[in-house]
């Protein structure tokens, strides 16, 4: 799955742009122009495979062959709920495999992909060193132990209902905006790209939406 740049992404990208003469266009510069697009994105999307490339005159094909070869590198944003799951022996021994296995089959994607929302992802890890605990999962930072195959189904519709929430809570502070008077009556009238929290601003003041028209 191609996902495409948000505005964070593409900003960080151009970032990265600027950073490209510091490192240099010699090919050994690979795995450190590789490893400066993922400190700043989390991951290699493929315009970013494409700017290496071109900035080291070499074939998208060869940097994405480099990048395979890495367990380091993830061609997937992580998710915002990122599910990691523990193979070490420990974890192994009891039943890690078949709790990645149902977390890919709720989630409809396999280790190392995200979801299409970009609220979930999903990636193997060797260790995370609780053994006395396993097996271990980590979400978003957060261990559970002694995790059992039956409680992801849980995990997921507890993450899914928080969404829920958020996207509830954002709405009833956009309708109470939206209800508010002011002393022009300049009703419903809004601008994009600002800080609130719901990324608008409600005109209150007519001089400011005469100035915004023109």
């Amino acid at each position: 799955m191609n996902f495409v740049l948000n505005a964070e992404e593409k900003s960080l990208l151009e970032q990265v742009k600027t950073k490209l003469p510091e490192i240099g266009n010699d090919r050994s510069r690979l795995i450190p122009l590789l490893q400066l697009v993922q400190e700043k994105l989390a991951y290699l999307p493929a315009e970013a495979i494409h700017l290496v490339a071109d900035h080291l005159d070499i074939s998208p094909s060869e940097v994405h062959g480099v990048a395979t070869f890495y367990n380091q590198f993830r061609f997937h944003p992580p998710g915002k709920n990122a599910v990691k799951v523990c193979l070490g022996t420990a974890c192994h021994v009891k039943g890690g495999d078949i709790i990645l296995e149902n977390f890919e089959r709720k989630l409809e994607i396999k280790e190392g992909e995200t979801t299409a929302d970009r609220e979930f992802s999903v990636d193997r890890v060797a260790c995370v060193g609780c053994c006395a605990l396993a097996p271990v999962i980590v979400v978003s930072e957060t261990v559970h132990g002694h995790m059992q195959p039956s409680k992801v189904e849980g995990l997921v519709l507890r993450a899914r209902i928080e969404k829920e929430k958020q996207e509830e809570e954002r709405i009833r502070l956009s309708k109470k905006y939206l209800s508010a008077k002011n002393p022009d009556n300049v009703q419903g009238k809004l601008i994009p790209g600002t800080k609130h929290p719901i990324n608008y601003y409600f005109i209150t003041d007519k001089k400011t939406y005469d100035d915004q028209k023109e």
